[in-house]
């Protein structure tokens, strides 16, 4: 048993680390030992490590939007402003992202823009898409390579370098037609939706290796067939949240292991039922926002733990209520 020093102002009893990030805390005295443990459980604080800050972007309301917004995915509260898209009068469909880098995509249009996700401002053009003029609808990312589905009743997938900027390249096909599908990723592989296609309602999931080319392989079917879910992962586990089934608003939040491949499992279900709504995650959680709710055009902001299962938790508001869905990616998502 490890001894515990108590003098003055220390903590007798060591308290659970808040996050494995500069600002988090850790009171009391420790051991090498019980650092590391808490090293392994994801959740020591690490200099330099920034909190990791969510972003959301675009989407449509009662007129299309080209507002960017952002949330500290650690605690909770209300999004607040970041900056502007500045070529997007239709909204974001999609944005993936580095630990640095965020980039949008447009629906319906070759339009690429990226922002530095620690530095408020607008978006600045990046390069064009290769799959217009259908434009991208999902995408999923690495640390260093985007890859984006097009949608529409197309299998299309292209792919980015983050860090430098130019036009998308073909990286090869999803297996399945695919229309308002999502996808998310690990630091290896991507999982894209099917959504619909042909106005039937699909289940199933295709998988990629990001840091390769080629075409989808079969990786299993969600708990329901729904499209224009929100979508957002660890480096381990894949989280596919709401949608709509066809005749009704779903509130349902299933998941997947993303280096297995098979049916997904039930997770919990949203605060709020709703589709065409965005997603995304730090390490430890992961983020719904926005969507098309019953009464209309969503601002709601609920989170999960992701290695956990449960209902969703009220997290704030985001600055516009919008759907479309919006575009949102983050700086410590499964993929980095």
């Amino acid at each position: 048993m490890s001894r515990e020093w108590p003098a003055g102002i220390i903590r007798k009893t060591p308290v659970t680390p808040t996050g494995p990030y500069q600002d988090g805390t850790a009171p009391g005295v420790w051991t090498l030992d019980q650092m590391n443990y808490w090293l392994k459980q994801g959740l020591w604080p690490i200099a330099g490590n920034q909190l990791p800050r969510g972003i959301f972007g675009g989407g449509s309301s009662a007129s299309n939007l080209t507002t960017i917004s952002y949330i500290n995915i650690a605690t909770t509260g209300n999004a607040v402003f970041f900056g502007d898209l500045t070529a997007f009068g239709a909204g974001a469909d999609t944005a993936f992202s580095s630990a640095t880098r965020g980039i949008f995509a447009k629906y319906a249009s070759n339009v690429l823009e990226y922002i530095t996700i620690a530095t408020l401002g607008n978006a600045v053009d990046f390069g064009d898409q290769a799959i217009t003029p259908i434009g991208a609808e999902a995408s999923c990312a690495n640390a260093t390579r985007g890859v984006m589905s097009s949608g529409t009743n197309s299998n299309t997938l292209s792919y980015v370098t983050i860090a430098t900027t130019g036009n998308s390249t073909d990286f090869g096909d999803l297996n399945f037609l695919a229309t308002d599908n999502c996808g998310l990723s690990s630091t290896t592989r991507g999982v894209f939706s099917r959504g619909r296609s042909g106005g039937v309602v699909y289940a199933s999931t295709s998988y990629i290796t990001i840091a390769t080319t080629g075409n989808a392989l079969t990786f299993g079917n969600l708990t329901e067939a729904r499209y224009d879910s929100g979508a957002a992962s660890s480096n381990t586990r894949g989280l596919f949240g709401g949608g709509y089934t066809g005749s009704a608003r779903s509130n349902v939040i299933d998941y997947i292991t993303i280096a297995s491949t098979g049916a997904a499992t039930d997770f919990g279900d949203l605060t709020v039922a709703r589709y065409e709504l965005a997603g995304t995650a730090s390490s430890l959680r992961a983020v719904f926002g926005g969507g098309s709710a019953s009464g209309g055009d969503s601002n709601v902001i609920d989170y999960v733990t992701i290695a956990s299962t449960g209902n969703a938790t009220d997290f704030g508001d985001l600055t516009v209520a919008l759907r479309g869905p919006p575009g949102a990616c983050s700086s410590v998502h499964g993929g980095l």
